[in-house]
C-alpha cells in the first residue's frame, strides 16, 4: 500500500494538475503558462516515483538494470516533451528522436527483464497498425515520413513485446501507442481535430507511461519476492 501510495502522489498530482490546466487553456481559460510549465515537470515526478518505490525494495542485478533502463526511458520522454513544445521542424524532429530512444530504451527494458511469456500470435496487428499509419499520413507527412516511419515501427515495437510483459505493461505500451497515434494524426492529416484532443493525447501518453513503469515495478517486486519464496519452500 506504501508503495502505491509513493508512486500515486507525485505523478498523479503533477498529471492532474498539467490535465486541468490544459483542459482550462484549450477552453480558452488559461492561467498562465501553467500547463506548459507542469508538462516539463511530469517525467521527472515520474522518475522520482519510479526510483523511490524501486529503490526501497530489495536490491539486485535485475532491479538495477531496470532502473537503469526504465530511467532512460523516462528522462528521454522528458527531453522529448521539451523539444516538440519549440516550435517548428527542428524542434518536433529533436523531440522525435529523444523519444526514439525513450522507446528504444523501453524495449530492450522490456525484452531483457520484464518478459514472463512468448509474444502471442494477436501481436500482427500492431504490424496491421504500422502499415495504416504509415499510408494514412504518407500524402501529408512529406520529408518526415521516413523519420515517422522509423519512429512507428520501434512504437509498434515496444507494444508488440510489451505483450509479453505483464499486463500492465502491455496495456500501457498500446495507450502509449494511441497516444502517439492521436499526436500524429493531429499534427500531419488535415481536418483531425475535435474538442480537447490535446487532452485526450496528454491523459493517454500519462497512462501509458505510468502503466509501463508500474508493471516494470511490479515485476521487481515478483522477482525479489520469488527467491525468499522458494526458500520457504526449501526449508518445509
Amino acid at each position: 500500500m506504501l508503495q502505491r501510495i509513493l508512486f500515486i502522489v507525485p505523478f498523479g498530482l503533477v498529471s492532474v494538475i498539467h490535465l486541468v490546466a490544459l483542459f482550462l487553456a484549450e477552453s480558452g481559460r488559461p492561467i498562465g503558462d501553467l500547463a506548459g510549465f507542469s508538462k516539463l515537470l511530469l517525467m521527472p515526478s515520474l522518475l522520482v516515483a519510479f526510483l523511490g518505490v524501486l529503490l526501497a525494495g530489495p536490491l539486485s542485478q535485475t532491479v538495477s538494470r531496470i532502473a537503469l533502463l526504465g530511467s532512460l526511458g523516462i528522462l528521454c520522454s522528458f527531453f522529448g516533451d521539451a523539444f516538440i513544445a519549440s516550435p517548428g521542424d527542428l524542434g518536433f524532429l529533436m523531440g522525435l528522436g529523444c523519444f526514439l530512444l525513450a522507446h528504444v530504451a523501453y524495449l530492450v527494458l522490456i525484452s531483457r527483464e520484464l518478459r514472463v511469456r512468448r509474444v502471442p500470435r494477436g501481436a500482427l496487428a500492431y504490424g496491421v497498425w504500422w502499415l495504416a499509419f504509415v499510408a494514412i499520413l504518407a500524402p501529408h507527412a512529406g520529408v518526415l515520413l521516413v523519420p515517422i516511419a522509423v519512429y512507428g515501427l520501434v512504437l509498434g515495437a515496444v507494444a508488440v513485446v510489451a505483450l509479453a510483459a505483464n499486463r500492465f505493461v502491455a496495456v500501457g505500451a498500446a495507450v502509449f501507442l494511441v497516444s502517439d497515434s492521436l499526436l500524429g494524426l493531429h499534427m500531419f492529416l488535415p481536418g483531425f481535430e475535435f474538442w480537447q484532443i490535446d487532452v485526450l493525447i496528454m491523459v493517454t501518453y500519462l497512462g501509458g507511461q505510468g502503466l509501463i513503469a508500474w508493471g516494470a515495478l511490479e515485476h521487481a517486486r515478483v522477482r525479489s519476492a520469488r527467491p525468499v519464496l522458494e526458500g520457504v519452500e526449501v526449508a518445509a
